[in-house]
């Protein structure tokens, strides 16, 4: 289980979204409804404290805690930027 972050992700995290180097984003799961699957990832600036898995692109460290890592089911996780919205593709 690995998370990676596109460039073109960050870039929107940056100019977009204003994170700067040495942020932390935390990646977490939240309830969203239902339908197929009623969770879903969200974000939010934070400080990592149990982090199952983590990441540093171009300064800014990317994280879940241990308490959020069920969601990805043991696969790997990818954030991405598509039509100026940031994607997890799992």
């Amino acid at each position: 289980m690995k998370m990676s972050v596109t460039p073109a992700a960050t870039a929107l995290f940056k100019q977009e979204w204003g994170f700067k180097n040495d942020d932390s984003v935390r990646i977490f799961v939240r309830y969203s409804g239902g339908g197929e699957d009623a969770f879903a990832f969200g974000i939010m600036k934070d400080t990592a404290r149990y982090p199952a898995v983590k990441t540093v692109e171009d300064g800014i460290t990317f994280y879940m805690e241990e308490n959020d890592a069920w969601y990805m089911d043991g696969k790997d996780l990818t954030i991405d930027c598509r039509n100026d919205h940031i994607v997890f593709l799992r």
